[in-house]
């Protein structure tokens, strides 16, 4: 899939943990496990506010495109 999800990323560069940032969007930490593994067929975008506005950053941070 030519989308990269960089949550983990963005979770060290913050010194998050996954139970944190799962805990401060409102998601189980297993809905989060499969956004930042790629596993994702969709995010809503206000899952992606809410992980915005808790890792401090903007889509383009979070999201990559990838040619193939």
């Amino acid at each position: 899939m030519p989308i990269v999800v960089n949550i983990d990323v963005m979770m060290a560069r913050r010194k998050m943990s996954a139970g944190e940032l799962a805990e401060r969007v409102g998601i189980t930490p297993a809905n989060l496990s499969i956004l930042k593994n790629n596993k994702a067929k969709a995010v809503r975008f206000s899952t992606l506010e809410a992980l915005c506005r808790a890792l401090d950053c903007t889509p383009g941070d979070l999201l990559e495109y990838r040619d193939e």
